[in-house]
């Protein structure tokens, strides 16, 4: 029986999605605590900064070596190992005695999390075939929003009941003895039913071209490069301050409490959920990528520019709409591995997704350091100023993403639509 006929690929789908939620709800949910640890620690907004960009540091970091293992070496023990190091960043996160081993936690963490979308994509690749698989990465784009959901007000209410320590403990203890459950699923189990795939990695393995050549030729490839700079301006703006100080925005700009705050964070969270399984839908329908998502990028950007001319102290609903606005366009992300899936072959697709996808975790790596300098030079009773004037950071990094959009080669992407739709 091959696997993408065989019922065992939708349990094997279930709990990689499973665990995906987890990790993706532990990139968000640090920032409801922000101003408890800065009162905590005794540190400033800037130092804040760099433990939420730590994170994203390392998550881009290793994304192209994720990328090439996966490509080469299969899969599916990267992602229990990736489950594991978050499980165990997420447990020395809960006991810290200082910022330096919670910027260290937080490194462990980024460093698991950058192993799990590149190796979901690839292991559905193996399981579903391609039409099956264009429907799922819909299901992939609402499983984050969930995750990322999961990080407000749910969060907010656990921490306040138990406390931020033994919330985070929690986690890492589950994460830990899930990773064991992937390994019963996608290793030990599949190897007694499937036993023809070792054959197959074998021939694989000796048509394996050198690492060097496969990065030269994406670094020189036009098509790369848009689909990193459309992820830098689309994604890294909307995670880097909705995981950073969106919820602080929310309590020193509105005067909203952490749960109010974190409501406000879950606007945008709906929009993302929203926003992927639509915008493809469209796509599909429109047999244009290019022009879906050019719009969109413009959408976006626009709406990061009126949140910086509302002034110091927007309108509520204004804050809310846009929020919302910002979150459907992230929800388009999908798009971006549209465009790579159809214009590499299957065995660049890892590692040009890892490339895609460390464009977007780059900026959301920037924009929370910037920002939290930015927050530095304005005095807390005018902190609202500090906020107005960082909204800048957004709108920059937003321009990066058009540009990326615009060099994206339009008869390329047209063959993918028409092939998947």
């Amino acid at each position: 029986m091959k696997k993408q006929e065989s019922g065992y690929r939708w349990v094997v789908f279930g709990t990689v999605l499973f665990a995906y939620f987890l990790i993706v709800s532990q990139r968000t949910a640090p920032g409801l605590i922000t101003d408890q640890l800065m009162k905590d620690f005794h540190v400033s907004a800037s130092v804040i900064g760099l433990m939420s960009s730590i994170q994203f540091l390392a998550y881009a970091g290793f994304q192209i070596p994720a990328g090439l293992l996966s490509d080469r070496y299969g899969p599916n023990r990267f992602l229990i190992i990736g489950t594991l190091l978050t499980g165990l960043g997420s447990l020395l996160y809960s006991v810290s005695p200082n910022e330096y081993v919670m910027i260290f936690s937080r490194f462990l963490v980024g460093t698991g999390d950058a192993t799990i979308f590149v190796n979901l994509i690839l292991i559905l690749n193996q399981w579903f075939k391609a039409n099956e698989f264009v429907r799922l990465l819909g299901m992939i784009s609402l499983v984050a929003g969930l995750g990322s959901l999961a990080a407000t007000v749910p969060f907010s209410m656990w921490i306040s009941f138990s406390g931020w320590r033994t919330t985070f403990l929690t986690i890492g203890i589950i994460l830990v003895v899930f990773s064991y459950v992937l390994y019963n699923v996608l290793v030990s189990k599949p190897e007694k039913i499937f036993k023809d795939d070792s054959k197959g990695k074998k021939m694989a393995a000796r048509e394996r071209e050198s690492i060097w050549l496969i990065l030269r030729r994406m670094f020189s490839t036009r098509q790369a490069w848009a689909t990193f700079l459309c992820h830098f301006g689309l994604v890294g703006t909307y995670i880097g301050f909705i995981g950073s100080w969106g919820v602080p925005y929310g309590i020193h700009v509105l005067g909203l409490s952490l749960s109010e705050a974190s409501q406000l964070i879950m606007y945008g969270l709906f929009g993302a959920m929203i926003g992927g399984p639509f915008i493809g839908w469209v796509t599909s329908r429109l047999n244009s990528i290019k022009k879906i998502y050019t719009l969109i990028h413009i959408i976006v950007l626009s709406s990061w520019l009126v949140l910086f001319l509302t002034g110091v102290k927007p309108p509520f609903i204004v804050v809310v709409v846009l929020l919302f606005i910002i979150g459907f366009g992230s929800g388009a992300s999908s798009l971006t591995f549209a465009v790579v899936r159809q214009s590499f072959p299957m065995k660049e697709v890892g590692v040009v997704t890892g490339f895609a996808n460390m464009g977007g975790f780059l900026s959301a790596v920037l924009l929370p350091i910037v920002f939290g300098y930015i927050l530095d030079l304005f005095p807390q009773h005018s902190i609202n100023i500090g906020y107005h004037y960082g909204f800048i950071i957004p709108i920059l990094f937003s321009i990066v993403g058009f540009i990326g959009v615009v060099i994206i080669k339009e008869e390329i992407v047209k063959k993918t639509v028409l092939s998947t739709s």
